[in-house]
């Protein structure tokens, strides 16, 4: 191997959706890249689910599109279903999610890495971090390859310590027919990070073959303009329906006899699940009195017959699950392609990590992802794209970026791990985030793409197009804050929407917050306003939207604003390194504990430290100065 360079800048560990997006973020940044992973077919593998988005997970994708990132263009070239949901809500709960090809995804993703400058893909295992005056300084494999690096970034998902339950049966794997990793965690334990253990599952997969589709619900999708990322063109590949049903009380009996060998429920997993996306078996559990539970049937591609029970995630053995789904009419005659199972992994104390990801322990080390007690691709999409932002920055010394509440649901994420840690699987949901009117998923290009062209994520097409998308979004909002409009040239059409007739003429952005008012009845009023929308070019539909929801939701815009703006005067009071905590006796003893162990960065983020009090938080701002 005399003759093969393998000195890098960034080393990826693992290929899921944060390692994938790491290494594309720090590749397109400059740093020369190395993604390493045990099984090059298997990159960004859907270990679940093949849908990406759902309730703020949608928002989170379209995020990591608006920063460069790639899922969103893998997921539009994958996508055989397309939804946008909560539409009966308001804008900023309205969440994008697409059910995808699972084969296609991995392709083309795969396509995007390997077409990326300054990055390489080895296919290998991770074995031992290598450390030099404490920082990071490279890896070993089991390969026994030697790999230096300026920066680390781990995100091997749940492939460290795998163990896999059906029933009373264990098997180690990272997930089913993939071996675990187990020499990685031990090196991380070693350089002090504390591990924990975490659950999570997924269900059966079945033989298409074998429904009877005649039984069940149907859920088709949407074809209309929305897509994840903000410059790719219309979703490409046939557009498929997906099905419901319900178990019932037959069902829950069988699944029931089944609990003494459930290894939820007979000691044999100790670690802690995700609490809103519970196996089959704990909705029995925790919800008694209910009769039936929802379940969704999905495709897994277009040229396959495997389908994706959606509601059924379970790690009973093999027969209870099957005997208990054949009392479902359309299941009677069932065949799957596998049993659901559980799989339990090593996780880190997220509360060890920078906002920038990067270890408190270890300089130059980043973790993203599952590993970080997250769940799901998205949470981990997010990560990724920052973790290996911040690992190229960090090799040119420059200063490491940071996402905030108030302009990113990445940021909430993170800033939730990182303060708060985590007690179960963590997943993203609007209620999260404070600003979720500023952050909806019309508006993530708006908020990020900026911060992607200062680093250089941003491909010089998707600068221009979001340029001339801003352009025209200023040029729609200042005709309609400028033109006003007469009564009988709208009259007629507000009546046909239920909405009182004009006495005087007024602005057109006045009328366009009434409710019911949509820009496309408008239009067929007004041929100048007609004449502009059609010349908005490509991006005239999410032009549109974007408009309209910023003027009928402008009052409560303003109004997160301004308290965005409160938040950021507390975000821009360091305190770090400033205190001694076990000093301060006017703050209470949780809150010196507190303080000491994640060292916040801001009085902002110490605000947000559970155990940490208003009362404590006006000591420090005493003791600042303020």
């Amino acid at each position: 191997m005399k003759n093969f360079d393998f000195s890098f800048d960034v080393i990826v560990i693992g290929a899921g959706h944060a390692g994938c997006e790491a290494a594309h973020a720090a590749a397109m940044v400059g740093a020369q890249t190395c993604l390493i992973t045990m099984d090059m077919n298997k990159i960004a593998q859907m270990s679940c689910n093949p849908a990406i988005g759902g309730i703020a997970k949608g928002q989170i994708a379209r995020e990591v599109d608006a920063l460069g990132g790639l899922m969103g263009l893998v997921t539009d070239s994958a996508a055989i279903q397309f939804r946008m949901l909560n539409r009966s809500k308001g804008p900023a709960m309205w969440s994008p999610r697409a059910q995808c090809d699972r084969a296609r995804y991995i392709v083309e993703m795969r396509r995007h890495l390997e077409q990326t400058p300054n990055l390489k893909i080895w296919q290998d295992e991770a074995a031992e971090l290598l450390v030099e005056n404490g920082h990071v300084c490279g890896i070993k494999t089991v390969w026994g390859v030697t790999m230096s690096a300026k920066a680390v970034v781990v995100t091997a998902g749940t492939f460290l310590n795998g163990l896999m339950h059906i029933g009373r049966h264990m098997v180690e794997g990272g997930r089913c027919a993939e071996p675990p990793s187990k020499l990685l965690s031990a090196s991380l334990q070693d350089i002090g990070l504390k591990v924990q253990r975490m659950k999570t599952g997924t269900p059966v997969r079945i033989d298409a073959r074998s429904v009877h589709f005649e039984d069940m619900g149907i859920e088709p999708g949407e074809t209309d303009f929305h897509r994840f990322s903000f410059i790719s063109p219309e979703r490409r590949l046939p557009q498929l329906q997906c099905w419901t049903c319900s178990t019932n009380e037959a069902v829950h009996e069988v699944l029931r006899s089944g609990l003494k060998d459930s290894p939820l429920y007979n000691g044999q997993i100790q670690s802690i699940g995700p609490r809103y996306c519970p196996s089959i078996e704990t909705k029995l559990v925790v919800f008694p009195e209910r009769t039936s539970h929802p379940l969704f049937l999905e495709p897994e591609g277009t040229d396959t017959n495997e389908l994706y029970l959606n509601g059924f995630s379970s790690s009973l053995p093999i027969d209870v699950q099957i005997r208990a789904l054949k009392e479902i009419p359309c299941f009677r005659d069932i065949v799957i392609y596998r049993p659901g199972y559980a799989i339990e992994y090593d996780f880190f104390d997220p509360t060890q990590l920078y906002h920038s990801l990067e270890s408190k322990l270890l300089e130059g080390l980043f973790l993203a992802g599952q590993v970080n007690g997250t769940t799901g691709y998205e949470e981990a999409a997010g990560q990724g794209i920052v973790a290996g932002l911040n690992a190229a920055l960090k090799c040119v010394d420059n200063e490491l970026v940071t996402l905030q509440r108030d302009n990113s649901y990445i940021g909430v994420l993170i800033d939730d791990l990182v303060t708060k840690g985590v007690d179960e699987p963590y997943r993203m949901f609007t209620s999260r985030a404070e600003f979720r009117i500023l952050l909806r998923q019309d508006n993530a290009d708006q908020r990020l793409t900026p911060i992607a062209e200062k680093y250089g994520l941003a491909t010089p097409e998707r600068s221009e197009r979001f340029s001339k998308k801003s352009e025209k979004i200023q040029q729609l909002l200042s005709f309609c804050a400028e033109k006003s409009v007469k009564p009988a040239s709208l009259n007629a059409y507000l009546e046909s929407v239920g909405s009182q007739s004009m006495s005087q003429g007024t602005k057109l952005k006045d009328v366009i917050a009434r409710p019911g008012v949509d820009m496309a009845g408008l239009s067929s009023c007004l041929p100048q306003l007609r004449s502009i929308i059609e010349n908005l070019g490509d991006d005239k539909e999410e032009i549109v939207e974007a408009v309209e929801v910023e003027i009928k939701y402008s009052g409560y815009i303003l109004r997160e604003r301004q308290q965005a703006e409160k938040m950021q005067r507390l975000e821009h009071i360091k305190i770090r390194g400033h205190f001694n905590y076990d000093d301060i006796h006017q703050i209470s003893t949780e809150a010196r504990q507190k303080l000491k162990k994640i060292d916040p960065e801001t009085l902002a983020q110490a605000s947000r430290i559970p155990g940490v009090s208003p009362s404590d938080i006006n000591v420090l701002l005493i003791l600042s100065g303020r």
